[in-house]
């Protein structure tokens, strides 16, 4: 479907310059949030063509994002006035210091100076809803939008070039072996535990034969502060978002052993996930957001602009980081430091990828990251009997589906089922969401 279906090229000119006229959010770094630091437009993109029927309870929410290219729908949404579009043209994005603070402040909410929700590993939210790792206080949340999947990798600290730390590593067993001679444990460091960044690092180790409990020392490092970490020699490797492991390579301190598009292709990444009291209080302004953040994501999705979309992250208020360092993953385009990667579907992708939509919060990928926290510990076993009843709770995927229909999304577009099937990693391993203990059953290093 052509983007902005919905509005005339020459009323979105009109939008977009009113949007890019306006005061650009601060990034806060405080918990609770500094509220002098983050503004609302003080001039409002005009609405358009909304009907009375979908015209939002409210003009505004608080969504919290990190500094990584998952981030990059919500930053376009209010950068190209998309928000304002949809009838809420005082739609605040707030910069977290960390997934921490993101986690404090989605528990006291915009009316206790945090947030409404935002930008998510998974299955933080799930874990949010549970009290798991919010002090046993449940905030249940609802899973609205997939934000992207690619745009991660693991970079390595220079001194292990040439060694052969790659997706698949050959001489693994050697490497690790040699360095627990030498009376040192290998460091490696993701942004926050039992989420995303975790299990890509923990996957490719242990289907690399290496049991990152027992062979590795696992760090919580925030993402900003990953690349000072390993210049200063205080980890071996780490996992986290573009453009971070791009940004070791140009500074000279490392190399990229391998991209989460190389350990699974096509696979679920960050989310958008909001309170279930904003988003029951406030059903017509929810689909007003996800329309804004589906429109976004198209519009990141076309490779013409991703020129733009660099600089655009790279402004102080978002990233505050050189373009130059943002553009090539974004292109595809990846120098690892011992190989390099020149394949568009590799980059980090919003709207579509070869498997069909990447925007639609499929399922089966939620049951994926629940049975991966019960292969950990993280979760207790019996998680897995009652969990699809627990995704249905948390995981809205009615919600984007009519957001989509009344955003005009072609039907081929918005998938038929609640699961993308049978999925299938860099070892050969298989998930099949209709046997999660199949899959962990099939796997050699697992805590249960």
């Amino acid at each position: 479907m052509p983007i902005f279906s919905n509005v005339s090229r020459r009323r979105f000119m009109t939008i977009a310059a009113a949007s890019s006229g306006t005061v650009l959010l601060k990034g806060c770094l405080g918990n609770p949030p500094d509220t002098t630091s983050s503004q609302s437009s003080p001039v409002a993109a005009p609405v358009v063509d909304i009907k009375p029927e979908m015209m939002p309870e409210v003009k505004t929410v608080k969504l919290g994002y990190l500094p990584i290219v998952e981030a990059a729908p919500l930053i376009i949404a209010k950068e190209k006035g998309l928000f304002a579009k949809h009838g809420m043209p005082d739609v605040q994005i707030d910069k977290q210091a960390n997934w921490g603070a993101a986690r404090d402040n989605v528990k006291i909410g915009s009316a206790g100076g945090g947030i409404d929700g935002g930008q998510w590993q998974m299955p933080m939210p799930y874990l949010i809803s549970e009290g798991i790792i919010t002090d046993e206080a449940k905030v249940p949340m609802y899973v609205l939008a997939q934000l992207n999947t690619h745009g991660n990798g693991i970079a390595i600290a220079s001194k292990h070039l040439g060694k052969g730390l790659s997706t698949k590593m050959s001489e693994q067993v050697a490497f690790f072996d040699n360095l627990k001679s030498d009376g040192a444990k290998f460091k490696a460091a993701y942004t926050f535990p039992k989420a995303n960044q975790d299990f890509w690092l923990r996957y490719w180790l242990a289907g690399n034969g290496i049991d990152p409990d027992k062979e590795v020392e696992l760090l919580t490092v925030p993402t900003a502060q990953t690349v000072a970490d390993m210049k200063a020699n205080a980890m071996d490797a780490f996992s986290t978002g573009d453009p971070w492991p791009n940004r070791i390579v140009s500074d000279k301190i490392g190399f990229i052993s391998t991209l989460t598009a190389e350990i699974w292709k096509n696979h679920p990444e960050e989310y958008l996930a909001i309170r279930k009291d904003w988003v029951d209080k406030y059903p017509k302004a929810t689909k007003a957001i996800l329309k804004a953040v589906m429109e976004a994501q198209q519009w990141c999705d076309n490779f013409d602009n991703r020129k733009e979309l660099a600089g655009i992250l790279a402004k102080r208020e978002y990233f505050g980081l050189p373009e130059s360092v943002l553009i090539d993953p974004l292109m595809g385009k990846y120098n690892m430091g011992e190989r390099s990667i020149d394949d568009k579907s590799m980059a980090v992708l919003y709207w579509k990828d070869e498997k069909g939509s990447v925007s639609y919060p499929y399922q089966s990928h939620d049951l994926w990251f629940l049975t991966e926290s019960v292969r950990w510990g993280f979760l207790p076993k019996d998680t897995l009997s009652k969990a699809k009843d627990w995704i249905k709770q948390v995981n809205r995927e009615d919600i984007w589906r009519e957001a989509a229909k009344e955003l005009g999304v072609a039907a081929a577009d918005i998938p038929t089922s609640t699961s993308r099937g049978v999925e299938t990693f860099f070892d050969g391993a298989k998930f099949d969401p209709e046997n999660p203990q199949a899959y962990l059953n099939s796997l050699k290093i697992k805590r249960v």
